[in-house]
């Protein structure tokens, strides 16, 4: 039986939380202090409800979320319109028992006060198309989340698909041996790393960086692309990008006034 195939028959049988606690049991001792992140992407019905999903994240979600003790919540939408309208939120979680936890949120009776004109929308003018959700947890050389400089606009979220669950492994080790130090001097300052465990387009790493700007963020690219560590990493055989890296999704990102991060 597959990885893959064993997960959907535990998820079934006796519940998310529970299925990814078994898979990761033989992992405990290293995994142990690392967060987990979960990425939401909202949808919308219409671009004109924007403006009600968003008054629900800052006025009603957000806040529960921190009574719940999920802290620095982050709502983002993307640099550049797509096609449909839609909201990114990040939920930064310190254990698997807090992640679920946090499908409590509708049994705050100040949630639903705050939340109503979202919450209660009838069928025939609902708010969203869909809700798109992935789980993943902090790799070894990044297990937590750092929380950006206060001013920082410009944010990209970034997806790394792998041909197979051996390479995805080799594209995180990759990180965990000397890719991030060198994102860290050349200016790519990340907020989370994160190799999914549940959700789409897995095998995958996806991760977090925040800039002042757009200049800086250009800048520090540049900066990472000549580096002459990078360049001899990259070329390592076991590494390169044709042998463990399918697809990079690269998502462009201003934070809501109101975000946490």
């Amino acid at each position: 039986m597959t990885r893959s195939t064993f997960l959907k028959s535990t998820v079934a049988a006796s519940g998310l939380v529970g299925a990814i606690q078994e898979l990761h049991a033989a992992d405990a001792p290293s995994s142990a202090a690392r967060e987990y992140f979960e990425i939401r992407k909202y949808t919308l019905k219409a671009p004109e409800k924007q403006s009600v999903l968003e008054a629900y994240l800052k006025d009603a979600a957000i806040p529960a979320l921190n009574r719940l003790g999920v802290s620095n919540v982050g709502v983002f939408v993307p640099e550049k319109p797509e096609a449909a309208a839609v909201v990114y939120v990040v939920l930064r979680y310190s254990s698997l028992d807090q992640f679920a936890k946090s499908s409590e949120l509708l049994a705050d009776t100040t949630l639903q006060q705050q939340g109503a004109t979202y919450l209660d929308a009838p069928a025939t003018d609902v708010v969203l198309e869909r809700v798109e959700s992935w789980l993943a947890q902090g790799i070894a050389g990044m297990p937590a989340m750092t929380v950006p400089a206060k001013g920082s606009q410009v944010y990209q979220l970034r997806i790394y698909e792998s041909p197979s669950e051996k390479t995805g492994k080799k594209k995180i080790e990759m990180f965990n041996i000397g890719e991030l130090e060198i994102f860290k001097r050349s200016g790519l300052n990340a907020v989370f790393f994160g190799e999914t465990i549940v959700g789409p387009l897995m095998p995958n790493l996806t991760y977090m960086l925040s800039f002042s700007d757009a200049a800086a963020k250009d800048q520090a690219w540049n900066t990472f692309r000549v580096d002459p560590e990078w360049t001899k990493l990259k070329t390592t055989p076991g590494f390169t990008d044709k042998e463990i890296v399918s697809r990079i999704t690269n998502l462009v990102l201003v934070p809501a006034p109101y975000s946490q991060i």
